[in-house]
């Protein structure tokens, strides 16, 4: 990892703060972590929402804040003391924060869950000792 001073640069750049902060921002580009993933949608002309995917996290593991034009999604596991004997681990359960640099106009104004009616229903199955499939004899009638 290089690490590069920019003191210099920042004494010749008075009134530039924001510039000072953009390169900052450049040099601590976590570009290289690709978790969680997520998209960035336009949805009108003056709109976008980004959706993060954060499987196996609970809402209050979760916060959003936004602080100078940055906007930061933090998720923090909650330490789980049951011990549970995995065939196959496939989601990942480390805490992550992933940051955007908003546009100085850009104003967040919602958080939102998937909406239940959009979540995937459970279907129980049911196992009896009885047969799956159950039907009347019939009588065969021989030709005589």
């Amino acid at each position: 990892m290089r690490t590069i001073d920019l003191s210099p640069l920042y004494r010749s750049l008075v009134g530039f703060d924001r510039l000072a902060a953009q390169l900052d921002a450049a040099a601590n580009n976590e570009a290289a972590s690709g978790y969680p993933p997520y998209n960035i949608e336009r949805t009108d002309e003056n709109s976008y929402r980004i959706e993060i995917a954060v499987a196996g996290f609970k809402s209050d593991e979760l916060s959003i804040e936004v602080k100078e034009n940055l906007l930061t999604v933090t998720g923090r596991k909650t330490a789980n003391d049951d011990v549970k004997r995995y065939l196959h681990r496939g989601l990942a359960e480390r805490n992550f924060e992933r940051r955007f640099q908003l546009a100085d106009y850009v104003i967040v104004t919602d958080a939102a869950e998937l909406p239940e009616a959009l979540k995937p229903r459970t279907i129980e199955i049911k196992s009896d000792s009885a047969p799956l499939i159950e039907g009347k004899k019939v009588k065969s009638e021989k030709a005589a």
